[in-house]
Formats: structure tokens, sequence, C-alpha cells
């Protein structure tokens, strides 16, 4: 066999006709169809359960075929286990239940009564980029096909005219095969209205799951968008099916997910039909359609306009501590505009604040009085909203940058301490995912990333909401068991890896864009804010879909003060 395409699929006993009633018992309806798919001549990496295996071994062998035995509970303690549980409280919501009305069709159907049949569909990627990343007959392309396509797709198509294998020359990137859907209150259960807002546009048309696939490069990109959407979506409540997730994904990047248009009735046979006859028409990418680019370069970096603030207070030796560690590592001075904000109160530091300024290049504000870390903190992020700037970063004082020095050098969490190129890395990897903000450190001083340090300062109710069986804070100090950080995925760019989830807001040094300063310090505004307020809203928000962060898998940044002011002098606000 010399193809470059492996099929990934799986199988489970549902019990579906018992429960729905809708006549498809498993050894009637599924088997047989299973038994016809197992003819396909091709790769096949195959999830199912022990009980199937021998069945499968009937009509496959080693050569080409992988069995990856997963049983139900494994798909729930494991592959799904970070989406179990909101699904499940979404699938027992009776507002849910009624967005097609009172008794309407989705009180019964298999996403409503099922309790695993979700978590099976909502997964398929999840296996696909599985199969992908095992890569066990080193092949380039995945696709999914269900393992019941036979019920409307002929068996002649996949069996005898070996239709798939005509894929790969379609597809360069990942595909969906589409079909229209004129939608007015919900798509699969989900909310319509919601979903074109997530989706950027009106939703015209819903991706099916029983074929898909691609690139095994696209795979690991559409796994990552998908888990972030999944993520979100349920989070807020939101859910369907993995069709509803697929249709949002192929909106919002119909260069990387091309289309092809199946009819009304979604059948797939009308691809397979045209895989045969060697004539697939993909969908064209809409002429008005401008992509982020997901590869920056070096010149889309330098038409940016990216603002770079210190925050200062009455010790001029610890400003220029920190400049001269950003001195080592140039891009910090050279590459941004500069502004250095002055809290100081004696009026020699002020003088000196302000010819240091003067000698680097930065634009001078004084703050006018001692307006607090956090009063500073603010006005960085409302000096970047009224400015042209497109991204901005934030330090302290001393917030010092790793240099060179520290190649080969590793914080306390085993994170590489110094990145070489690091602006215009964090570039890349904030406009390639669209974060909010990203922190340039995982290794703080006194907390770092690994824990959610939001428990501490969430309202108790919040709290209990989304901890409730560890909601109780510790009588003093730190909790040594306390919750640690949900995060989602791992991804890298320039081999630089990060991790995006709900990371803690702190006053860390971070790139931050212009939506994400918009939604973290100026929609919601506090007469006097804390650090602990900024990071119990950013949490609460992120837990609404609202705020998308990550963190560097690297500490580039360090904590290295010099200079003590006495601690009355300290303010938060």
């Amino acid at each position: 066999m010399d193809k470059n395409y492996t099929i990934v699929s799986g199988l489970w006993d549902l019990n579906r006709g018992e429960h729905l009633n809708d006549g498809r018992k498993f050894e009637d309806h599924y088997l047989p169809r299973f038994k016809e798919f197992l003819q396909i001549d091709a790769y096949m990496i195959l999830f199912i359960p022990l009980e199937l295996e021998e069945f499968v071994w009937k009509y496959r062998n080693t050569s080409n075929t992988l069995c990856r035995i997963m049983e139900l509970e494994d798909i729930k303690n494991g592959l799904y286990q970070p989406h179990w549980d909101q699904t499940q409280k979404i699938r027992a919501n009776p507002d849910w239940l009624k967005i097609t009305g009172e008794g309407g069709w989705l009180t019964n159907s298999p996403q409503a009564k099922l309790e695993y049949y979700n978590p099976i569909v909502q997964s398929k990627m999840f296996m696909l980029h599985d199969a992908s990343i095992f890569n066990h007959f080193n092949t380039d392309y995945y696709y999914w096909v269900d393992a019941g396509l036979t019920n409307t797709v002929p068996f002649t198509h996949l069996a005898e005219n070996k239709c798939l294998d005509n894929l790969n020359k379609y597809v360069d990137s990942f595909l969906f095969l589409g079909y229209p859907y004129d939608a007015t209150d919900e798509i699969h259960g989900f909310n319509f209205e919601q979903m074109n807002e997530i989706a950027g546009e009106k939703v015209k048309y819903v991706c099916r799951g029983g074929l898909f696939g691609g690139h095994k490069d696209y795979i690991r990109e559409a796994n990552g968008t998908y888990y972030s959407l999944l993520n979100s979506t349920l989070e807020k409540g939101l859910m369907g099916t993995e069709e509803s997730i697929f249709a949002i994904m192929a909106h919002k990047e119909p260069h990387i997910y091309r289309n092809f248009m199946l009819d009304g009735n979604g059948l797939v046979v009308k691809f397979t039909e045209a895989l045969v006859k060697d004539n697939v028409k993909l969908q064209p990418i809409p002429k008005n359609y401008k992509p982020t680019p997901k590869v920056i370069d070096q010149e889309h970096i330098s038409n940016l306009k990216t603002n770079l603030y210190i925050l200062t207070f009455n010790f001029p030796e610890q400003l220029l501590h920190t400049i001269e560690s950003m001195k080592k590592v140039p891009e910090w001075l050279e590459k941004p505009h500069l502004v250095l904000l002055d809290n100081s109160t004696n009026s020699k530091a002020k003088t000196k604040n302000k010819r240091i300024a003067k000698k680097y290049n930065f634009e001078y504000i004084h703050l006018g009085k001692n307006s607090g870390i956090c009063g500073g903190r603010q006005a960085a992020a409302e000096h970047f909203h009224e400015s042209d700037a497109d991204y901005y970063f934030f330090f302290e004082d001393d917030m010092t940058s790793n240099n060179q020095e520290e190649e080969g050098n590793f914080c306390r969490n085993g994170l590489r301490k110094y990145i070489p190129n690091l602006y215009e890395i964090l570039h890349k990897i904030i406009i390639k995912e669209d974060f909010d903000f990203l922190k340039l450190s995982f290794t703080e001083v006194y907390w770092d990333n690994n824990i959610q340090t939001s428990w501490y300062n969430v309202p108790q109710n919040i709290r209990t909401e989304f901890w409730p069986d560890y909601d109780k804070l510790p009588i003093n100090g730190s909790d040594p068991n306390a919750p640690r950080t949900k995060f989602n995925i791992v991804n890298n760019v320039d081999g630089i890896s990060y991790i995006d989830g709900e990371v803690t807001y702190t006053n860390w040094p971070m790139i931050m864009s212009k939506k994400g300063n918009q939604k973290v310090f100026i929609d919601t505004k506090w007469a006097n804010p804390y650090e602990q307020t900024w990071m119990s809203y950013v949490f609460q928000e992120q837990k609404k879909g609202n705020i998308k962060a990550a963190v560097l898998l690297a500490s580039p940044i360090w904590h290295d003060r010099i200079k003590y002011y006495k601690p009355e002098e300290r303010r938060e606000n």
C-alpha cells in the first residue's frame, strides 16, 4: 500500500436505539456498516473499546491498521475530561433544552438524551489530532471518517471506486463539507445569535462531522482553534455538536478551512460522487476576506506600532539599573515607542528621571503625585488607549530583562531564562493567536503561573461557584494546595512555547493588544484599583469567554530591586 493518508475513526455502543427508540440498534444498524467501513483499502487508526478489537481483526491486519483501545470511561476521565462537567451541566439545563421550544426536538435528541454522545462527537478532532501525532503509518494527511458512513454513502464509492484516494489532490490545508443552513434561533442546540457573534458574520452553512481533515500541520492548528472554541463556548453555556464549532471555524478562517458545499439535505454522497468523478470543486475564498497572517515576518512587525511603558518612583538608580539590563537586549530600547511614567515625589529624583528619559529617548510623563503601582498601571493603559499604537508592554522599574549571559540557565520551574529575538517572537505569538494579553514570564517573585492566584481574590460566591469542593481560604498566608491554573493548549512559535488558558492577571510585564487593554482597563474602571481587583475581574471575564490570555513557557524577565523605599511610601493607588 502506497497511500499518503490515514483514515481515523471510532465506534462505541451507546444503546442509542433503546434510549431514543429510533430503531438504531448497535448490532443491527452500526456493526454492519462498520464491517463495510473496515473494507476500505487505506491505512486506519481506530479508537475502539476492547470488545470491538476482535471484530476489527476479522477484516483488517496490523500492516494497515492500528487499534487504540479506548473505553467510554477513558473518554470521560481522559480525552474529554476538561469539558465533561460543563457538557453535562448544559445537557441538564432546562433553559438549553427549551431553545427549540417546549417539547421541541432537542429534548429527545442524542446530545440531550445520551450522556456520552456529545463527549464522543466533540472529541473527534482530538482523536484526529492524536492520530496525526502518532503518525503510525508515516503519512502527511489524516481524515476523520465516521464508522457508519455507509449509511448514507454507497459502499462501492469507498471500497470499489476507492474515492478517498483522490482526497489529497484537493486538500492543501484542511477540508470541511458544508451544507446550507437557514437558522433562526439555534443550530443543533447552539444559540444562533451568539454563534454569529463568535463567527464574526451570519453563519450560512454547517460543516459535517462525518468526514473532515487534511494535512497534519494544519490538523495541529485546527485542534488548537477547536479546543479553544469548544472550551470558551461551553463556559458560556453554549452547546450544539462538533458541527457547530466546525461551522464557526469555517466562517472565521475560510482560507484555512476549505469548504465543499453539499446539498441542503447534508448528505456526504454528493462529495464522494465528485471524488469518484475526480471533479471536486471547493467553495472559493470570499473576495473581501482578509485573513490575519498566520506567519508574521519582520516587515509586518516593523509596520506595527508598539509602546513600552516603565513606571518608576523616587529612585533614578533603580530605573537606570533596569535600563542597563535592557541595553543588553537592545530591541527593548530600539524598537518600541518608549514612555516613562514617573510617580516620584522627590524633586531631585524627578529631575534625574527627566534627564534619563531624554538620554534614552523616552517620552516623559509625570503623573502629578504618587499615584501608586496600580494608578501608574491604569495611566499606562489610558495613555495607550488614546495612542495610535497597536500593542504595548508594561514594566515596573525593577523588572529587568535577562540577556545572553543567562543562555543555558533555567528558572526554578525549569524554564529558559533567556530567549533571543524575544521582541519579535512575542509579537508573532499575540498576532497569530489573537490573544488579549501574553505574559512574558512563567516564574514570578512570590507566585508562579501554575497557581491560580485569582482563587484568593475573587468574591466568595465566585470561589464557591468555580471551586465548590475547595472554597475556604486559609486563615493566614498562602495555601500550599491552592487550585492550579486551568490551561488549554501548548503551542510554539520559532521554537518558543507558550500555553493559553485562565492565566492570572498580575502587574508583571506582558504584551497587550488594543482590544485586550479595552476589556481589562477601559470598559470597566475602578476609582482605586488594586492588583487583586484586576486579577478577580479578569478571571471572571475569562470564565465568560471574554478574555483570551497566555503565558510564555519561559522566564526571560527577572525581578531585581536594588533600591528600597520606605514601607509607608508604598502605595497601590
